[in-house]
């Protein structure tokens, strides 16, 4: 295929995804007076692809997604939200970070995870989807919903962050109970029905800055419903709403079943937990295998008899942050 006809398919692809291209796309184009008319046009395209028409493209899927969801926009709908107030000394005793234990030893511990997971989500550095976190372990019983919940309510205490804690283990929710909060519509009913928006769905708590997206009712096919383009749809609406939202997935263990493995091929980073003195390195290895495609895996030690801030937990996998 010659550049011109590159050129021409690559308006074609643009127009099709709702982008408006107007006379001038290529006007402030830079060109060397050296460089054949069709290379500069091809260069040219390249160039603004990304951030001339990266917004249209993504206006235009966010459009879509409401449509085909029949929803409104969803600030307005967020204003409607369920709400639910925690109960904070009963998460201090069970040893959850609240606001008044701001200053323990776990509070601080959870500061060190966190730190790298907000530079690649957030910083100038990001790593592509990487406000989208999922927390997961080899096995069962390892402590990755106490690592969720811990890690969400960590990051609510920064300035500049807000979360969404997203139960993702559909097959045995947990985070309703540990809570306490209602059972109801969640993720597996926004990908099931029409007559539910994210309003519905998601619960505001007593905790400023956390929310709470419940697994939602069963589903026999929930393995293929998180693999489907529906999903990917809702994730990239979640995900790209509010730029300071931090997204943790509460998910399966990777062994333990398939939904956790199909989860994290939409995820920007992972974190895994390791039970300390319980876990064996060959599960570890089978667990680390099956989610190779994503850029940034962390391992947290967990249930360790000792902890030295700072050096709790290592890393696997390719951390881009500064």
């Amino acid at each position: 295929m010659s550049l011109i006809e590159q050129a021409a398919k690559r308006l074609e692809e643009l127009r099709r995804a709702g982008a408006e291209i107007g006379g001038d796309a290529v006007v402030d184009a830079p060109r060397d007076p050296t460089t054949p008319t069709p290379e500069a046009l091809v260069r040219a395209f390249d160039g603004q692809s990304a951030a001339h028409f990266a917004a249209a493209a993504r206006a235009h899927r966010s459009d879509d997604f409401a449509h085909a969801r029949h929803r409104g926009p969803l600030p307005a709908s967020e204003q409607a939200a369920r709400c639910a107030d925690l109960d904070l000394a009963r998460l201090n005793a069970r040893g959850f970070i609240t606001p008044e234990s701001a200053k323990s030893q776990i509070a601080d511990e959870f500061r060190v995870l966190k730190r790298p997971l907000l530079r690649n989500a957030l910083g100038k550095a990001r790593v592509r989807n990487g406000n989208l976190v999922m927390v997961t372990s080899a096995l069962p019983g390892e402590g990755k919903t106490f690592t969720s919940l811990n890690l969400a309510l960590s990051i609510a205490m920064e300035i500049d962050s807000t979360v969404l804690l997203v139960d993702g283990d559909v097959a045995h929710p947990s985070i309703p109970v540990l809570l306490g909060v209602p059972h109801g519509p969640g993720l597996l009913d926004l990908l099931t029905r029409d007559d539910i928006g994210f309003a519905d769905a998601m619960i505001r708590t007593n905790v400023d800055k956390l929310a709470i997206l419940p697994a939602g009712s069963r589903h026999r096919r929930s393995t293929e419903l998180l693999a489907s383009e529906q999903m990917a749809s809702l994730l990239r609406e979640l995900a790209s709403r509010y730029s300071d939202r931090v997204i943790i997935f509460d998910s399966p263990p990777l062994l333990a079943t398939t939904e956790a493995r199909v989860l994290a091929t939409h995820m920007g980073q992972i974190v895994m937990v390791v039970a300390a003195d319980a876990t064996s390195q060959h599960a570890v290895g089978q667990a680390l295998a099956t989610i190779e495609s994503c850029e940034v895996v962390m391992m947290a030690l967990n249930k360790a008899s000792r902890t030295d801030v700072g050096t709790y937990y290592g890393y696997y996998g390719d951390d881009r942050s500064p």
